[in-house]
């Protein structure tokens, strides 16, 4: 997709969480993946956090970073299959003001070129709380790698063309 190399780049802060009741910070490799490619597109780390899988914790998790002004963003690894400890979408339900229904669908059609028709196991979602994006991603580096480099790369630069997510965030609060 075209960048508007005229227009400046604007890092967004993001926060990272893993949903994981196996992962630490030594095997976190989803949570590593992501957080290497959104540094690497000079976006800014505003936090990182691994929670287990209870729907409790990620909502207290996320709440704390969308009442945080040094974060405009969460993206989030893990928890978002079918089984009964996946339970990272409802978390987020929970929470946002707005469901972005195009990301899960995005995802999935992306994630179909990869792996088939695997992907309908995965609830990637997305959503804004309180003028903060939140993106809820599977937990393999794959998915990871599938989200970052198909929708979140551009949609988190502000010179992506014809439009992007940085530029909505003024107008995120507006009543």
């Amino acid at each position: 997709m075209p960048l508007d190399k005229s227009r400046m780049f604007l890092p967004v802060r993001i926060a990272a969480l893993t949903v994981s009741d196996t992962r630490g910070p030594a095997d976190d490799r989803s949570g590593d993946t992501l957080v290497a490619r959104l540094e690497a597109a000079g976006h800014i780390l505003a936090d990182r956090a691994i929670v287990r899988d209870d729907v409790a914790l990620i909502v207290a998790r996320l709440r704390a970073w969308i009442d945080d002004p040094a974060v405009d963003c969460v993206i989030t690894t893990g928890g978002t299959g079918v089984t009964g400890r996946d339970v990272t979408p409802e978390a987020l339900a929970a929470v946002w003001d707005k469901e972005i229904p195009g990301f899960g669908e995005l995802f999935r059609w992306l994630s179909y070129q990869t792996i088939g028709t695997s992907t309908v196991q995965s609830r990637a979602t997305a959503g804004v709380a309180r003028g903060t994006y939140i993106f809820a991603l599977p937990g393999s580096t794959g998915a990871v790698k599938d989200a970052w480099d198909g929708i979140l790369a551009s949609q988190l630069d502000s010179r992506h063309r014809p439009c992007n997510f940085v530029e909505l965030m003024p107008r995120l609060m507006e009543r």
